[in-house]
């Protein structure tokens, strides 16, 4: 059974608060205002002089006249709406790749800046000695290391010069300028140290790539979790807690169809989905598809055996729990440190639509940023010729040339994480002549990274590589190399030497071509020429949706994805010392699924499973989504063309807010046939008669039930849990474990929990659903037995649990909300805040309410279609979103809508800093115009860029 656990504190009450105005002219100048009084009052009158209004506008974008721009070949034209999103209009692509350039550092310099010192390991040079641990573990990665290998020898020539004239635009805009000329930002750093903006390199852009595959690189953090378990639970215990995809109930992406480079027809060919390749499974279970149960009953990775005592034992466990805490620490690029990281997309036929024409939709699931990760903006040839190649909109990266999500004039795609494995950790047998490889010794790869820190002394640090140019992680940590030395293990492993290391294989530290897929995509005019630009996208993996103005539909996985032994699938950190664990090679790009016109009509993406259960040769990945959201779009799609229904370009935007929990739909029925003493519990449950199951942010029934929710799944999984997944500051007592595996029933030790409250476990998405919706089937199960604790009663079965579920949100309702349930409202637990991600985080409070905004109250949930997610383990605060939302029409362009979670500009007193938020929080959508005349109609200011 479980380990008996004891809860001795609860997790911190937060308070309710009114969501923030929107900026409006009064409220920004008034912000002006403080920002003057506080500084000076802070630092002395010099000093709030210094900060004056006109210092605070000196950086904002000129968006009207003329500028001159050396290496234009002619003049460019950039007309801003009334929200400053950009459409360039130019002859050339040169120049309008550096008009783009040049008008993504004007509203975003400073956040690109931020970006390329993360993506380089430089970090320290910008804020000081705080990021030395960080730029080690960064170097050590080397992501820059491996873009200029791209840059020097993957690279197209047309890339290289589109690439080339991004960078001239931006030097473009820098010359001249001192740092408080271009952010607020610098001006503020300009007071601790004092760093100088450099020149921008092509380098900088396509480091960029690294950082997005970082964040979406699939299950590394499963891997780790598993195998953290081992240290408290048993094989069946975490094959519980990592239950099988539901294929059954919730349909893969790829349902029609073939996956083979046999099939040459897969359009026509409506089948089943069987695989026609000649592969056999790559994975230790019973299907290609999912490797079995994923990897938790052992038997040939790393965490084999039921206990601590397994092969690697204690060693692995203190290892990965280190690990942990410097991935944790890492920046975040796009998402969480690659938890939760999800997207919806869908595409319907014309055969279903009003317009008689494909419908797209698309909503990334991110980090919530300030500025948001997406940079909306328009990249137009004034006509279309070989040499000027252009004309698409959409979504880009401030930072990045090009277009990474929308539409040209002949298509529209989107994107979603696939989820694919293209991770493993290896544990390594280190010695001071090298690493254990079949019996054999040898070199590490090795060289030196010096790391400048911004009033500090230089540090420079060895990385240490493999053959197969695996970096040893664990080298970034003193903490670690220790318990790699003091490890014990038994037979099974070879003996420790100078100890244990971890070692990281990615496909992303292998150099690609993913810089040239995003030109590619943003020129291609049919699924031909989608699918050759979709090959180029080596990492990250995605899910690619496709519709044309000719009305065809389709989806595309491309991707660097790996094979590998049969000893190996995947889920749990494998043994380094042995070849049978490395991986046997890459699957091909025309063996990978795809699905072109689809008989049903329309395709779903939302993380679930690629393909069917037995349909594909090799392992994908062990950890899917669980299809919750993707199932819900699904049956949405389904009940609005039944009879004969036609959807519109609403429709798809309201099916992006759907709030409805699946989780709520399993468990009510049960809750309110659960018999309860308390009077005021008993009004709690009364809340959930009749509650149709959304999560509007106005709904007291949405807070009471998540709040049982979330304490279903701390008192029956949480609170057993090893303290390496539970949240900080959480402390219980329970079993002292011993190293080599048995239980002293007559001990307990106070342990605490060393996770984030946004990383700890269990988060509450899918999985989870997945996981009670499998138990309840054993009301009798472990499980679901808890101690008493103070007055609330013990639990044996499952309806003593959601008993005492629903006693314990009541009155953890009680202390963040007040007594009287007729005030609750899942908005006030469920709040979105925006924090400028460098000095809006760790900066001084006065400059984080400066550059911060927010509270707002919101709707939706976790694995919910309008999914702003939030982690059970740690609480109701916000920690993904949508972080853009659109809607394409195929039919009329400029009908299409599309949003972003902030706006244009990154100046923090911009009108344009948020002002799509307030529409964003309310799902609304802005006009997306793309035709001359509709561009011309929407323009507010015309700036010219001329030669």
């Amino acid at each position: 059974m479980p380990p008996n656990t004891t809860a001795t504190t609860g997790d911190t009450a937060t308070t309710g608060a009114a969501p923030a105005k929107s900026g409006r002219k009064k409220g920004r100048k008034a912000r002006l205002m403080v920002l003057v009084l506080v500084l000076a009052i802070i630092g002395g009158i010099a000093y709030g002089a210094y900060w004056s209004i006109s210092t605070v506008r000196a950086s904002f974008p000129q968006t009207k006249g003329s500028i001159t721009l050396d290496g234009l070949s002619g003049p460019v034209d950039v007309k801003r709406d009334g929200n400053g999103i950009p459409q360039i209009y130019a002859s050339s692509d040169e120049d309008l790749f550096m008009a783009q350039g040049y008008v993504q550092a004007q509203d975003r310099f400073y956040e690109m800046d931020v970006r390329r010192h993360m993506t380089s390991g430089r970090l320290s040079e910008m804020f000081g000695k705080s990021q030395v641990k960080n730029d080690e573990f960064l170097r050590t990665l080397g992501w820059d290391r491996i873009a200029r290998q791209e840059y020097d020898t993957k690279l197209s020539a047309s890339a290289k010069k589109y690439l080339q004239a991004y960078a001239k635009g931006v030097n473009a805009y820098l010359q001249g300028k001192d740092g408080k000329d271009i952010s607020l930002e610098y001006a503020a750093l300009g007071f601790t140290n004092d760093y100088k903006p450099q020149e921008w390199t092509p380098v900088d852009s396509v480091s960029w790539l690294k950082a997005m595959a970082w964040d979406l690189r699939g299950n590394m953090q499963d891997e780790i979790d598993r195998a953290l378990m081992t240290s408290r639970l048993g094989p069946q215990q975490i094959a519980d807690l990592y239950p099988e995809y539901p294929y059954s109930r919730n349909k893969p992406i790829v349902q029609e169809g073939q996956y083979s480079a046999l099939s040459k027809s897969f359009q026509q060919s409506g089948g089943t989905g069987t695989s026609q390749g000649t592969g056999t499974s790559q994975g230790t279970g019973t299907t290609g598809t999912t490797g079995g149960t994923r990897g938790a009953s052992g038997g040939t990775a790393a965490t084999t055996g039921s206990s601590a005592s397994s092969s690697t034992g204690s060693s692995l466990t203190s290892q990965l729990a280190g690990l942990y805490k410097v991935l944790d620490d890492v920046p975040t690029a796009v998402g969480v440190n690659g938890q939760g990281i999800g997207s919806n997309s869908w595409v319907v036929s014309g055969k279903y639509t009003v317009s008689k024409k494909p419908l797209l939709a698309n909503d990334p699931h991110l980090s919530a940023s300030l500025p948001s990760v997406w940079y909306q903006m328009g990249l137009h040839c004034r006509s279309v010729s070989s040499k000027c190649q252009y004309d698409v909109t959409g979504y880009t990266f401030a930072g990045m040339p090009g277009v990474i999500i929308g539409h040209n004039q002949n298509i529209a795609w989107g994107m979603t994480n696939s989820g694919v494995d293209v991770t493993d950790l290896y544990l390594e047998k280190v010695s001071a002549n090298g690493y254990l490889y079949d019996g054999e010794v040898r070199p590490f790869k090795t060289h030196e990274e010096t790391i400048k820190v911004a009033g500090g002394s230089s540090k420079t640090i060895v990385v240490r590589q493999t053959q197969d140019g695996m970096p040893l992680l664990s080298d970034r940590d003193d903490e670690l190399v220790q318990v790699g030395k003091r490890a014990t293990v038994n037979s099974a492993a070879p003996d420790r030497g100078d100890g244990y290391g971890i070692a990281l294989r990615w496909t992303a530290l292998d150099p690609g071509t993913s810089m040239d897929a995003v030109f590619a995509l943003d020129r291609a005019a049919d699924w031909n020429d989608f699918r050759q630009a979709a090959a180029l996208f080596d990492v990250p993996s995605q899910n690619l949706i496709y519709a044309d103005t000719d009305n065809n539909i389709g989806y595309t996985l491309p991707g660097r994805i790996p094979t590998r032994s049969s000893v190996d699938d995947g889920s749990v950190p494998a043994l380094g010392w042995s070849s049978k664990y490395r991986w046997t090679g890459f699957i091909k790009q025309n063996e990978l699924p795809y699905e072109y016109d689809p008989k049903r009509g329309y395709i779903v993406t939302a993380n679930q499973a690629v393909v069917g259960k037995d349909k594909y040769p090799y392992t994908l990945t062990t950890d899917w989504g669980f299809g919750t959201r993707s199932q819900r779009i699904t049956d949405l799609i389904e009940s609005k063309i039944k009879d004969g229904g036609k959807i519109s370009t609403d429709d798809m935007r309201q099916m992006q807010l759907d709030n409805s929990s699946e989780i709520a739909k399993l468990l009510v029925p049960k809750l309110l046939k659960i018999n309860l003493d308390d009077k005021n519990v008993r009004d709690a449950q009364k809340l959930l008669e009749g509650w149709d199951y959304t999560q509007e942010s106005d709904s007291a029934a949405a807070a009471y039930f998540n709040a049982v929710w979330r304490n279903i799944l701390k008192l029956a999984f949480g609170n057993k849990l090893p303290k390496e997944l539970r949240v900080k500051g959480q402390c219980l007592w329970v079993d002292k474990v011993d190293s080599t595996g048995p239980v002293d029933d007559d001990s307990k030790v106070r342990e605490c929990g060393d996770r984030d409250a946004d990383q700890a476990q269990p988060d509450g998405g899918d999985r989870w659903f997945e996981v009670v919706r499998t138990l309840m089937e054993k009301p009798d199960s472990d499980w679901w037995k808890t101690p008493k604790s103070g007055t609330r009663p013990a639990a044996n079965n499952l309806d003593q649990l959601l008993a005492r579920a629903m006693i314990d949100a009541r009155w953890e309702l009680t202390a963040k909300l007040g007594k009287d349930i007729d005030t609750w409202s899942w908005g006030r637990l469920h709040r979105l805040f925006l924090k400028n991600q460098t000095l809006g985080t760790d900066g001084p409070k006065a400059l984080q309410y400066i550059l911060n905004r927010g509270p707002w109250r919101l709707s939706g949930g976790e694995a919910t279609v309008n999914a702003t997610g939030w982690n059970a383990a740690g609480g109701y605060t916000i920690v993904w979103v949508p972080s853009m939302r659109m809607v394409v029409n195929l039919a009329d362009f400029d009908k299409s809508r599309w949003i972003n979670l902030t706006g244009a500009s990154g100046h923090a007193f911009s009108a344009h800093y948020t002002d799509q938020t307030s529409l964003w929080v309310k799902g609304e959508l802005l006009p997306w115009s793309f035709s001359d005349t509709a561009v011309d109609k929407s323009t507010s200011d015309t700036l010219v860029l001329k030669p």
